[in-house]
């Protein structure tokens, strides 16, 4: 870098007289020329900016700068930024949703049915049939609600319309569709409704047609009966295609 001038003394180049050049100004001070004019930047944008603010603004800038004109850039600018923000809500929005309907949800587990012919819970209608009595009379299967229908054609199921008897509440009938019925207060007479010592009711009723099965899809007789559970409203509850045993549906003779 150049050393600084002293501002009195004179310099010449070539071997000039130093007295050529004015004196400058004692008000500067000390003038440091670097070698390097970028280091001036700053000294010149400040230069720059003074300049600017001195000069008289246009008839441009002068109605720019109106309170009125002021207050529509405000509005503007507002009205830009709303309708951006809007959409970076509705991206964000969408993105979330995206990635919700992608998650894994919980696994679902299967219904555990405890066999292939049982059905746990079937809600449907009971069939507004009617079947033959030993007396060959027309029975409606919806005259006594609720009932315990247990089909046994072909069935040696004594034991279990027995055990049904004596497991039902007083107002729920039994309702047994074919076969000769042994119940624990001995054999019940092929007669319409029996009432028993212990305050119940059984029905012994015949199905020549099969009607009853195909209705509700039991399939022919196997050896085994089905059963259908039928609450006061007419409605099948629980459907058993095969069944040797009452403990396959006693759990459910409480919702009866």
């Amino acid at each position: 870098m150049a050393g600084s001038s002293d501002n009195g003394g004179g310099w010449s180049s070539n071997g000039g007289s130093p007295d050529d050049l004015p004196d400058l100004p004692e008000e500067w001070g000390v003038i440091v020329i670097p070698d390097d004019l970028s280091e001036l930047s700053d000294e010149v944008e400040a230069v720059r900016a003074e300049l600017r603010a001195t000069q008289s603004p246009s008839r441009w800038r002068r109605f720019a700068d109106r309170p009125v004109m002021r207050g529509l850039r405000k509005i503007a600018s507002g009205a830009v930024r709303a309708p951006v923000l809007i959409i970076s809500m509705a991206v964000l929005v969408t993105v979330a949703s995206l990635f919700a309907s992608a998650w894994p949800g919980p696994v679902l587990q299967p219904n555990t049915q405890r066999t292939a012919s049982t059905t746990n819970v079937r809600t449907s209608a009971l069939p507004a049939l009617e079947l033959i009595n030993a007396d060959g009379q027309a029975v409606s299967l919806r005259h006594d609600l609720p009932v315990v229908i247990l089909l046994i054609e072909g069935c040696d199921c004594a034991t279990l319309v027995a055990d049904t008897v004596d497991a039902v509440r007083p107002e729920i009938t039994v309702i047994a569709v074919g076969g000769t019925v042994v119940a624990s207060a001995g054999t019940i007479p092929p007669t319409g409704a029996t009432p028993q010592a212990q305050g119940k009711t059984v029905r012994v009723l015949h199905d020549p047609s099969g009607s009853l099965r195909t209705q509700l899809k039991l399939g022919s007789p196997d050896g085994t009966a089905a059963a259908l559970l039928v609450n006061k409203d007419g409605e099948i509850i629980r459907t058993d295609a095969r069944t040797a045993s009452i403990e396959t549906f006693r759990p459910d003779l409480a919702r009866l």
